[in-house]
């Protein structure tokens, strides 16, 4: 209990003491002027087209801009088997779209049953049971090496260079003169 109340103690006085207001960095706005000026160009003429066709996509896409009036139309596959044709305007009075469906929609065999389960005859094999045998398994032959005890050379070291001779007190030359500027 004691320890609660001198952490608590602690605490407030500690809070009391630490003026953060006083002593937190204060920061200005960074002083730098801008180079960049908004340059509204005019709308420039463009045309592009692409497509896809492979075994999973079918699409098509291309558009024509004069700079003021863009046309362009879009070709999808839909689920349903139907390719969608949206032919669109698009300038200065708005978006006009014309969509077009070619094709017949095709549905599968559910939804013209008005969702009713479909039957299944029964599958035309007799099923049996899997035969399994023991596996087929030799053990690896294994020879054990040869017992052999470790062997030892051991040389005595040689030198070839004589032992340096020392002299009872060191040499010291006095340093060089350091020339004064």
């Amino acid at each position: 209990m004691k320890f609660f109340i001198l952490a608590a103690l602690f605490a407030v006085a500690a809070a009391d003491s630490y003026r953060s207001a006083e002593y937190a960095p204060k920061y200005e706005a960074p002083a730098y002027k801008s180079t960049y000026e908004a340059k509204y160009e005019t709308p420039q003429p463009y045309d592009f087209s692409w497509a896809v066709n492979d075994y999973y996509n079918d699409y098509e896409h291309s558009e024509k801009s004069d700079g003021n009036v863009v046309t362009g139309s879009y070709r999808v596959v839909l689920p349903d088997g139907r390719t969608q044709i949206v032919t669109y305007k698009a300038d200065s009075y708005g978006y006009v779209a014309d969509v077009k469906y070619t094709g017949e929609a095709k549905y599968p065999e559910y939804v013209a049953n008005n969702y009713k389960a479909t039957t299944y005859s029964a599958p035309a094999y007799k099923p049996t049971a899997p035969t399994y045998s023991a596996p087929a398994y030799t053990a690896p032959t294994y020879t054990a090496p040869a017992k052999k005890g470790p062997t030892y050379t051991v040389t005595a070291p040689t030198y070839s260079a004589p032992a340096p001779a020392y002299t009872a007190t060191p040499v010291y030359k006095a340093p060089a003169v350091q020339p004064q500027y």
